[in-house]
């Protein structure tokens, strides 16, 4: 709180590379849960979560509720991202009921199947990035289009529309500082979702064994509702190529920066699945926060009570730098022991594909680290361009030469 009492506003900043979040960083030194004011949506005070165990406790207690949509809050952005009948805005079971027609194509099994496909598609990529010679820029041939491919082969786009569903997620995952911003991710959201009803009422007569073609059946089994088939499949293809570009981005980066680091995997590629979990705990990758939870009943969370009604964002970034949890949080240690990141999120809303993000983030860097062992930034760490306005921060380009 602030001297005359009332809460702090948290706006978010334009943070480069990975600068931690100075509010983010303050907080977690305080109380496991603050009062805090947000910028847009409703005026008034929230709750922010941000050690981890407050954090854990606020996503996974069934008090705490995500169906948030038509409720007058306190915001972060000028408008709410996904869909109305997101799975996001769903509490449990009807969130259990949904998520579950798409468990099956993100399980291990899953990804086990496609992950030779995945690789031969990298390749590709790779492959052409040689081809044209150094130097390079490593997003725009690699890592931006080899999410693209694999989201799209798992839901079923054909490849001459998969260039729309970059153009929408930069339209819509924005925060949107501006109006026109806003109309636009507005608007994209609008022609991404006439385009999955399409595609989803085609896969319904031609049925092709994708994630479409599974959630069309779906509606026709009456498991789930057309509007909720839509929001499912707006939310992957957009999250399935933004999140995964700019976590893969931002470990390359890493890579090509900690000579410790690069020397280690490239003695010994079998520690990358550990690499790349230690980075998605390091790597402050998010802007601001999430969407909120309403509590249902006076919850008690961490000595604080939080009453019927009001309104808790909670931050996994800053519970992956809790250092009761994570001894020298701002250290990478790939061979550090403790409690799983919360990268992914926590409880019945954490992230739909957690293992298909593992597994292309393991690909790209084994991948490099063993065809281009000497590959390195063609120009200095502080002039690589990095994304300022999206939710999950990453570089505009990584200008590469080996």
């Amino acid at each position: 709180m602030k001297e005359d009492g009332t809460a702090p506003l948290y706006e978010v900043s334009d943070l480069a590379a990975f600068d931690f979040d100075p509010f983010l960083r303050e907080a977690l030194q305080a109380e496991p849960v603050i009062r805090i004011r947000l910028p847009h949506g409703a005026p008034g005070e929230c709750w922010l979560a941000t050690r981890h165990d407050a954090v854990r406790f606020v996503t996974s207690d069934p008090r705490f509720s995500r169906d948030i949509v038509g409720r007058p809050l306190p915001s972060m952005n000028k408008y709410l991202i996904p869909l109305d009948r997101a799975v996001s805005f769903v509490d449990p079971p009807d969130h259990t009921r949904v998520r579950s027609v798409v468990s099956s194509a993100f399980n291990r099994s899953g990804m086990a199947a496609l992950r030779p496909q995945a690789q031969a598609v990298l390749d590709q990529l790779v492959d052409s990035m040689v081809a044209a010679g150094p130097p390079a820029d490593l997003v725009q041939h690699v890592t931006s289009p080899f999410p693209m491919h694999v989201i799209g082969a798992v839901l079923g786009v054909p490849e001459a529309d998969r260039p729309r569903l970059r153009t929408w997620a930069d339209a819509v995952l924005t925060r949107a500082k501006e109006e026109t911003q806003v109309e636009r991710a507005r608007q994209a959201k609008e022609e991404a979702r006439a385009f999955f009803l399409e595609l989803a009422r085609e896969r319904r007569f031609q049925p092709q064994g994708d994630l479409i073609s599974e959630l069309a059946a779906a509606v026709d089994s009456g498991k789930i509702e057309e509007e909720e088939l839509l929001a499912l499949a707006t939310l992957m293809a957009l999250n399935g190529w933004h999140a995964v570009r700019n976590h893969t981005s931002n470990m390359v980066y890493v890579l090509l920066t900690d000579d410790s680091l690069k020397s280690r995997l490239r003695c010994d590629p079998q520690a990358v699945p550990a690499a790349v979990e230690e980075l998605l705990r390091w790597i402050p990758h998010k802007h601001g926060v999430g969407q909120a939870r309403i509590a249902t009943e006076d919850v008690e969370v961490g000595g604080v009570l939080i009453r019927r009604g009001e309104a808790v964002y909670v931050s996994y970034v800053a519970a992956n730098w809790d250092k009761r949890f994570y001894p020298e949080p701002h250290r990478i240690d790939i061979d550090r022991k403790g409690p799983p990141h919360l990268a992914f999120g926590y409880g019945p809303h954490h992230c739909v594909a957690p293992l298909l993000a593992r597994m292309e983030a393991e690909l790209l860097l084994t991948t490099l680290i063993t065809r281009l062992p000497d590959l390195r930034l063609a120009t200095a760490p502080e002039n690589v361009p990095w994304q300022t306005d999206v939710l999950i921060r990453g570089p505009v380009a990584l200008p590469v030469t080996w």
